[in-house]
C-alpha cells in the first residue's frame, strides 16, 4: 500500500526543520512512519484491514493496534488513515469473536500456525496464547480512535458483542483454578513457551479481583499467573468500556458491569501488586496472590515503565515513580548498561540485549524534552545504518540485533519524535 499523505509528509518537513540535518533522527522518522503504511497493512474485500507484525505473516492484536497508534495524530486531518484504523478495528473485533484466548490470527482460514500446540486450535489462529492485553488494545484503539477524530462508525453491534465476550473472560480469568477450561502446552520447546500443570499453569489465588494471564506481551510464559501491568491496562480499558457503553450504545447496564470490573481490578492492583517490606512503595511484575512476587520489568507493552503512557496514573505519582527507579537499575534482571546502549530488554532475547520499544517508552515517560532527545540519538545510533528500529540490540555492540524491522518498535520511535514536537495522542 505504497501512497502519500499530504499529512504526513507535512509532518516529516517538521521533524527535519526540528531536528536539523547533521542528525539521522528525520532520516529514520521518514522511512519509519512510512514502511508501516506501506508494508503491515493488508485491506480486505469486506473493508477491514488485516496487519502484520513484519517478518512474521499473522496478526497480533496487540501489535496491530501498537503499530497505528502514532497514525491517530494524523487521522483527524486524512480521512483516508481514520478509515485504515477503523478497519483493523473491524479486523481485531471479528478476530476476538473468533477465539478470545488467541493472540495471533491467519488472514483467511488458511491453518497456517506457528506450532500444532495441545490447545483449542482452529483454521484461522496462527497461536493460541492466552495475554490479558490482547483484549485490550482493541477497545483502546477503538477508544483513541473515538476521541481523537470523533469517529464511531466502528461501535458497531459486533463490537459491543465483543466487549461481552471480553467482560465474561476476565471474569472467568479471576478464578482461572476453578472455572476456566483454556489450556495451552507445547512440547520441545523452552519452558518459557508453554505452561506447567497440564496446560494451566502455575497456582494463583483465586476471586482477589486480579485476572489471570498465561503469557506475557512478549509471548513469554508469565512465572506468576497475575501480571500487574496487564491488570493495569485491563482496569483502563474497562472504564474506557464503561464510557463507551454509556454514550454510545446507550447500554447501562455493560456501563454498570464494567465499570464495576474496572474498580475491583485496580483496587487488586493497589492492595496485591506492590512490593511488600519496602520502604519506598513500587510495583511488583507479577504476583500469585499468596505472596509471592517478581521485582522486574520487561521491554514489551504493557510494562510497568509504561503505566502513565496508557493512563493508568500520571508520571508524576509517588508509587509509579519509585518503580521507574527500580527498573530502571539493577534490581531489574533486565535493565542492562552497556558501550552504546542502556535500558530495558527481555527475557524473550539474549542477556544485554536492549529493546527499542522500552528505550522508546523511557523517552515517552520522561519529564524532561532533553532525556527525551537523549533517547532518541541513543535510539538513532544504534539502527545498524539500516535506518529502522529493530526488536533488541546488543548494548555493547549494535550491528549485533534481531528483526532487520520490527513495525511496532517503528511506531514507538515516531510517536517519541512527534511527542518531542508536542504532537500526542489524546488520552
Amino acid at each position: 500500500m505504497k501512497k502519500t499523505y499530504p499529512v504526513i509528509a507535512k509532518m516529516i518537513t517538521r521533524v527535519e526543520d526540528a531536528f536539523g540535518t547533521d542528525s539521522r533522527i528525520p532520516e529514520i522518522f521518514a522511512k519509519c512512519i512510512l514502511n508501516t503504511l506501506d508494508t503491515t497493512l493488508h485491506e480486505q474485500e469486506d473493508g477491514s484491514v488485516f496487519v502484520i507484525t513484519g517478518d512474521i505473516p499473522a496478526m497480533w492484536l496487540r501489535d496491530s493496534a501498537c503499530q497505528l497508534r502514532p497514525f491517530l495524530i494524523f487521522a483527524k486531518e486524512e480521512p483516508e488513515i481514520k478509515k485504515l484504523i477503523a478497519g483493523v478495528i473491524r479486523k481485531q473485533v471479528d478476530c476476538i469473536l473468533i477465539d478470545p484466548y488467541a493472540n495471533a490470527f491467519n488472514e483467511t482460514a488458511n491453518g497456517n500456525c506457528y506450532r500444532h500446540d495441545n490447545t483449542q486450535m482452529n483454521e484461522f489462529l496462527w497461536e493460541r496464547k492466552y495475554e490479558i492485553d490482547s483484549l485490550c488494545y482493541p477497545i483502546q484503539l477503538s477508544y483513541l480512535l473515538w476521541k481523537n477524530t470523533g469517529e464511531t462508525c466502528h461501535f458497531t453491534e459486533k463490537w459491543k458483542q465483543a466487549a461481552e465476550e471480553i467482560l465474561r473472560v476476565f471474569q472467568i480469568e479471576q478464578d482461572h483454578e476453578n472455572r476456566s477450561g483454556y489450556r495451552f502446552e507445547r512440547a520441545d520447546c523452552p519452558f518459557t513457551d508453554t505452561l506447567s500443570r497440564e496446560g494451566k499453569g502455575a497456582l494463583v489465588k483465586s476471586n482477589i479481583g486480579l485476572t489471570w494471564s498465561g503469557f506475557r506481551p512478549s509471548d513469554d510464559a508469565c512465572v506468576y499467573g497475575y501480571l500487574i501491568p496487564s491488570n493495569m491496562l485491563a482496569s483502563v480499558i474497562l472504564s474506557y468500556m464503561a464510557e463507551i457503553a454509556e454514550r454510545i450504545y446507550q447500554d447501562r447496564d455493560l456501563a454498570k458491569r464494567a465499570g464495576r470490573l474496572s474498580a475491583e481490578i485496580r483496587e487488586a492492583v493497589e492492595r496485591y501488586g506492590i512490593v511488600p517490606g519496602e520502604e519506598s512503595a513500587y510495583y511488583a511484575y507479577e504476583v500469585d496472590g499468596f505472596g509471592q512476587y517478581l521485582v522486574m520489568d520487561d521491554a514489551n507493552l504493557p510494562s510497568l515503565l509504561s503505566m502513565p503512557y496508557f493512563g493508568y496514573c500520571g508520571k508524576e505519582d509517588e508509587h509509579y515513580r519509585n518503580t521507574r527507579k527500580v527498573i530502571l537499575s539493577d534490581k531489574n534482571p533486565y535493565y542492562y548498561e552497556g558501550t552504546y546502549l542502556k535500558g530495558i530488554g527481555s527475557p524473550h532475547t539474549k542477556p544485554r540485549y536492549v529493546w527499542d520499544i522500552a528505550l522508546g517508552m523511557q523517552g515517552l515517560t520522561a519529564d524532561s524534552l532533553e532525556e527525551k532527545k537523549m533517547l532518541l540519538q541513543m535510539m538513532s545510533r544504534a539502527d545498524a545504518g539500516t535506518g529502522y528500529m529493530h526488536e533488541a540490540i546488543d548494548a555493547d555492540c549494535p550491528q549485533n540485533y534481531t528483526r532487520p524491522w520490527f513495525s511496532w518498535a517503528n511506531s514507538v520511535f515516531c510517536e517519541l519524535v512527534m511527542d518531542c514536537l508536542d504532537c500526542r495522542v489524546l488520552l
